[in-house]
């Protein structure tokens, strides 16, 4: 047996364990309260309601709906990211789908067409219909068709999940939602991706993917994420840069003051997730156009967070 050989199989990624079932959990519920609030003013003003998923994926809580390629492979290669820390699994679709009170129309995003045909096949017993819509393609570009029917129709009130397994979501594309009556939850992976991208030395190679996300230049990027370091030396001063404290959160707390931005309630402490070693690794932040969203939100976070 070579040194490169193992005595036992690899182990397999394995998606969904405490943290999810909270994440999805706090989703579940104020998905539920959203519904009754709204039932009772579309029979005022004749709203409709649609409920958007961007990152849908099959619905599946086994290792079929990563595998070995694609998405996930990507980020294990790009950002060297473990594989117990993605440990994410799609199954808000159901959720959603199993409450009393209803949507008027769904939509199923996910970039591989392949998942989102066994989520279809998934919900199949839901008794799908026109309302329920299936789209294959950039998260990014239905946001911006989100958008653009907000816009034409007022009457349309829109909640969205944004629960990517990266950093998928453009700034460009969130900015779009400004002004539309959209509540939103957004997935920001601040300790498993955004952490490592933001290196000790602040050589940023990534650079273009974190302006993208945060909508900020470089220099605003650096001003938030480092210090300047000045060493006294034998050939005089040096001066260097330092990684700031904390910054797992102040990327959480950064992304929610961005988001405040465009929406007027914005929950300051989002559900946070953390891995096996205590680390925070997933911030689950909520924003809204009207202040009740807000409480509810934060009500139901503040009973899981510790």
């Amino acid at each position: 047996m070579t040194k490169t050989q193992s005595t036992q199989d690899p182990k397999p990624l394995v998606w969904g364990n405490k943290w999810t079932e909270e994440k999805l959990d706090v989703f579940q519920k104020y998905v539920k309260a959203y519904l009754t609030l709204m039932d009772k003013q579309k029979k005022m003003w004749g709203w409709k309601t649609l409920y958007f998923d961007g990152f849908a994926g099959s619905g599946d809580r086994g290792q079929n709906d990563v595998g070995t390629e694609g998405t996930t492979n990507q980020l294990l290669f790009d950002f060297g990211i473990e594989e117990v820390e993605i440990n994410v699994y799609k199954g808000s679709a159901e959720r959603v789908l199993g409450l009393e009170k209803e949507f008027d129309y769904y939509y199923f995003i996910d970039s591989d067409e392949d998942s989102l045909k066994k989520l279809k096949e998934r919900l199949n017993s839901f008794n799908l219909d026109y309302r329920h819509n299936f789209r294959s393609g950039d998260a990014n570009y239905y946001i911006k068709e989100l958008a653009t029917a907000l816009r034409k129709d007022t009457n349309l009130k829109a909640l969205a999940l944004l629960d990517p397994f990266g950093m998928q979501i453009n700034w460009e594309s969130i900015e779009l939602l400004r002004d539309t009556s959209t509540d939103i939850w957004i997935l920001v992976p601040s300790g498993v991706i955004i952490n490592r991208l933001l290196d000790r030395k602040g050589e940023l190679k990534n650079i273009n993917k974190l302006c993208s996300f945060f909508g900020m230049t470089e220099d605003d990027i650096r001003k938030e994420f480092y210090d300047e370091v000045v060493t006294d030396t034998l050939f005089g001063e040096i001066v260097g840069t330092a990684k700031k404290r904390t910054p797992i959160r102040k990327i959480a707390d950064l992304y929610i003051k961005r988001l405040g931005n465009i929406w007027e309630y914005v929950t300051p402490e989002p559900l946070i997730m953390k891995n096996t070693k205590n680390v925070e690794i997933f911030h689950f932040v909520f924003a809204s156009k009207v202040k009740i969203g807000l409480k509810i939100a934060k009500q139901i976070i503040e009973r899981v967070n510790p």
